[in-house]
Parts: structure tokens; C-alpha cells; sequence
């Protein structure tokens, strides 16, 4: 039975082999020079300007999650769809009381500014 395997075995030990005798010879064939202009900062082509520390907007971050938060909740209404006949008027009423709650959250956040861009 394992004798089915042995070639998947075989091409996964290759794949390996292969990958680390490229990684020991690039590490001894490859040179090693370091010079001020390689250990410089790359962005996009200009010469870095400032920190690369600078704060980072938190309201940034919200907005983004609540993105993800709203489209994976839209995501569920998809498969909802599919088999709404099947469901009938308890599939409706569920999805009402979902999309309510929803809804309750969306105006929860729209209340509290974080949908504002300053």
C-alpha cells in the first residue's frame, strides 16, 4: 500500500534537496559586498525622505476593519440567496433579523464618527 506513495515521496525529497542545495550554493558562490548606497532604505524608486518610524493612523486601521467586517457579512446573505425557496417564509424572517442587526451595527458606527475621514 505505501509502495503507491513512493513516488510522491520521491519528488518531495528531490523538491527538498533541490531547494537547499540552492540556498548552500548561493550562500557560497554569491559575493557578499556591502556598500552604503545596497543598505539604504528602498521606496519606490526616491531617496527615502524622514523616518521610517512615523506614526501610522489608527482611524486608518478602524475603517479597514470595518470594511472586512461588512463585506464578510454580505458574504452570508450570498448563500442565503441560493436556497431561498427552500427556506421560505422562516428563511425571510432570519434574514430580516440579520440584516436588522446588521443594520443596527452599521448606524452604531455611523454614530460614533468612525466612518469620518479627517
Amino acid at each position: 500500500m505505501l509502495i503507491d506513495y513512493l513516488p510522491i515521496f520521491i519528488f518531495f525529497v528531490l523538491a527538498v534537496g533541490f531547494a537547499l542545495f540552492v540556498i548552500v550554493a548561493s550562500a557560497f558562490l554569491g559575493k557578499r559586498k556591502v556598500t552604503p548606497q545596497k543598505m539604504t532604505p528602498y521606496e519606490c524608486g526616491m531617496d527615502p525622505v524622514g523616518q521610517a518610524r512615523s506614526p501610522f493612523p489608527v482611524k486608518f486601521c478602524i475603517i479597514a476593519m470595518l470594511f472586512i467586517i461588512f463585506s464578510i457579512e454580505v458574504i452570508f446573505i450570498y448563500p442565503w440567496a441560493v436556497i431561498f425557496r427552500d427556506l421560505k417564509i422562516f428563511g425571510l424572517a432570519e434574514m430580516a433579523v440579520f440584516i436588522a442587526i446588521l443594520l443596527v451595527g452599521f448606524i452604531y458606527v455611523w454614530k460614533k464618527g468612525a466612518l469620518e475621514w479627517e
